[in-house]
């Protein structure tokens, strides 16, 4: 058993952590930490664990962490990761990071759009970015992993096996993205209270949303050029859930049904990928509380546009659930460990 701690463990990210490495069967969970919650028992913080664990969270003390563990899970907000990973590396652990500190491969680019200084760019460029569809190989002897984003994991599931056969022309990808409200995070907000988000669907940060740099990042590389982005994510008033739909232009006149057979052959291996047949899109509600991302396809034939859409679960395939899918490729588990249970379908 590989012996795990969740840095951040009582927000949204963290507790789904905690959930699953609960029902792992190769990682036993030997600490919780947060610096607000410091004292108190999982199980009273989130009673429904209560049978699960008899666990407190505990200060976020790196060096007790580092001597208890062999993993650490990092949940835990921007600019935090960078100052607490040079430490757990040095002492050996291996890091999963939920956060954006290591995600993007240039430092000038992170300190643009996260307007903070990074503190550890010596790191980056051995952080291994998460998305094994797209990154699996590079996994493996890792020591630092930085999980994508829950927009930038749908949209380049979508757009991914168009753009590294060729099947798209042009620099410009249209994303337009809906989230439900956990991804905003546990600590409420005037934009996130229920009376703002009931009833009511809200573009935010357009243009100008933090994931931006990280979909182009990870797009340019699959399409072998730069590709700039559009993107334009959605606040809806569900708990949990996103649903991302990229528009590509076409190179020629592809029909739905030969880019199905494309897309199909790309995610063949892929433990958590389905592809719809073509036309059939896909819902947050099939994929709610998994690790699954479903793909659905249709053609814009008027226009040349392919429109691919993907649903995934924001707090799992999202974040936690593929930051523990990161974690059995490093270690050498059974990919699918502990992310194989199917949810209940109404």
């Amino acid at each position: 058993m590989d012996s795990v701690a969740i840095i951040g463990a009582p927000g949204y990210a963290g507790v789904e952590l905690t959930r699953l490495v609960l029902a792992h069967p190769h990682l036993e969970l030997s600490v919780v930490t947060s610096a607000s919650q410091a004292g108190r028992a999982v199980g009273e913080v989130y009673p429904a664990l209560a049978a699960y664990t008899d666990l407190a969270y505990e200060d976020p003390d790196v060096s007790s962490v580092a001597e208890r563990v062999t993993v650490v899970f990092l949940a835990v907000p921007h600019t935090a990761a960078m100052s607490i990973a040079p430490d757990l590396l040095e002492a050996g652990i291996l890091v999963i990071d939920a956060s954006a500190d290591f995600r993007l491969s240039d430092a000038e680019t992170y300190e643009s759009w996260y307007e903070v200084s990074h503190s550890a760019k010596h790191l980056l460029p051995e952080a291994v970015y998460g998305l094994p569809e797209m990154n699996r190989a590079s996994l493996t002897g890792a020591r630092l992993v930085a999980c994508p984003g829950c927009y930038p994991t749908a949209s380049i599931l979508a757009a991914l096996p168009a753009l590294e056969s060729g099947a798209t022309a042009g620099r410009h990808v249209v994303v337009d993205a809906k989230s439900g409200v956990s991804g905003a995070g546990r600590t409420p907000t005037p934009g996130t209270h229920f009376p703002t988000v009931n009833e009511s669907v809200q573009p935010y940060k357009v243009a100008t949303h933090r994931h931006t740099p990280e979909i182009e990042q990870m797009l340019s590389r699959a399409a072998g050029r730069e590709m700039r982005v559009t993107f334009s994510p959605h606040l809806v008033p569900m708990t949990r859930g996103l649903l991302s739909t990229v528009y590509l232009e076409l190179d020629r006149g592809f029909s739905a049904e030969e880019l199905v057979a494309l897309y199909r052959e790309r995610y063949a291996d892929e433990p958590f990928v389905t592809v719809h047949d073509a036309g059939t899109m896909p819902s947050t509600a099939e994929v709610k509380g998994s690790n699954r991302a479903h793909i659905g396809l249709a053609v814009d034939a008027h226009t040349g546009t392919l429109i691919a859409a993907c649903a995934i679960d924001n707090l799992v395939k999202g974040t936690s659930g593929q930051a523990i899918q990161c974690a059995n490729i490093v270690l050498g588990h059974e990919e699918t460990a502990g992310l194989s249970t199917p949810m209940p379908v109404v």
